[in-house]
């Protein structure tokens, strides 16, 4: 069990290493495919023609491949927490590759983030494995899940159709709440796409269950609605502060998922109950301080021109162009002043 163990640590820090860097990888593509076209937060695919971006795509597939098979060998309160550890990946990387800088309030609300999520998955109930796809069909249609499910899509509708126009570009919460209302959903099927596999293998094939079909397409829809709207994220925020938005929401969401369709929840204790709610405050107020951060960021780089008195009585000029995510400075001497 010891060897087990290890085997599973092991892979979920490569997992986390992988999708830590996919985020800057893809990061810097999107860049790129900006200055060749439109850009993927207003809606341009030019990143499928970008090299880097692909190269980010494969990092995070070999991550989340990864971090499945350690699901094989660890248990979730050892392999989940240390999702955690991609978030500090990216920031390293974003610090020095794509030099965007946390403020000590950003770090802070990292740092709660983490300890918020850690605290909730370590808590979390622990959950029942099922034995076949009917088994996991039988508990994805049961009323209070089928109400999930229909809140998760009218909520993401909600999202897309209204609020995305509306405040895309300046919330973050919008295109991190369709990945991460998404990524829960996905999470489940490719639960049950896990189990149809494994089952397979063992000799019981699963292939001509129509249910083991409707869960691939599920996942897969869930996939492609999740990339789309991350790189839109990614295009259009700090790598940095989407990391971990998106890990807290992500992580959040599928613990509420799981509990709701494996009914977890009858099982746990006041103390437990307790240190949940503590972890979600934490969570919350984390993400608050991250929200805070990057609007302070947006009106700091607002096309507004700022005048900024520099030395050797010089007067500088600041414009800030968000479509090229750069800043043109001028410096402007004159006796006058």
């Amino acid at each position: 069990m010891e060897t087990d163990n290890g085997k599973g640590l092991i892979l979920a820090v490569a997992s986390s290493v992988f999708i830590g860097s996919s985020f800057i990888l893809k990061k810097k593509g999107l860049k790129r495919a900006a200055s060749n076209g439109t850009r993927a937060g207003y809606g341009g695919y030019t990143y499928l023609l970008e090299p880097l971006w692909w190269a980010g795509m494969v990092t995070m597939i070999v991550g989340e491949a990864a971090n499945f098979v350690a699901y094989i060998y660890a248990p979730a309160v050892l392999v989940t927490p240390l999702g955690a550890l991609s978030i500090i990946i990216s920031a390293i990387l974003a610090h020095f590759l794509l030099k965007e800088k946390l403020k000590k309030m950003g770090v802070l609300g990292c740092v709660s983030c983490i300890v918020g999520s850690v605290v909730i998955v370590i808590h979390a109930p622990k959950e029942q494995t099922p034995n076949s796809v009917q088994e996991i069909w039988t508990l994805a249609t049961q009323p209070a899940f089928l109400v999930y499910v229909a809140i998760t899509i009218s909520i993401v509708l909600a999202l897309i159709l209204h609020f995305e126009p509306l405040c895309g570009q300046s919330n973050i919460l919008v295109y991190i709440g369709i990945c991460s209302l998404m990524g829960a959903l996905t999470v489940m099927s490719i639960k049950a796409i896990g189990i149809a596999i494994k089952l397979t293998m063992e000799g019981v094939s699963q292939i001509g269950y129509p249910q083991t079909w409707l869960f691939l397409i599920v996942a897969l829809s869930c996939v492609v609605t999740q990339l789309i709207y991350l790189n839109k994220a990614l295009d259009t925020f700090n790598a940095a502060i989407v990391s971990p938005v998106y890990y807290v929401m992500f992580t959040t969401l599928t613990i509420v998922a799981s509990a709701i369709m494996f009914k977890d929840w009858s099982g746990q204790d006041a103390a437990s109950v307790a240190s949940e709610i503590c972890g979600f405050i934490t969570v919350l107020t984390g993400t608050m301080i991250l929200h805070g951060t990057k609007e302070e960021e947006q009106q700091a780089s607002s096309g507004n021109v700022d005048l900024i008195f520099g030395s050797s009585e010089s007067v500088r000029w600041y414009e800030s162009r968000k479509s090229m995510n750069e800043e043109h400075l001028i410096s402007l001497y004159s006796p006058e002043y």
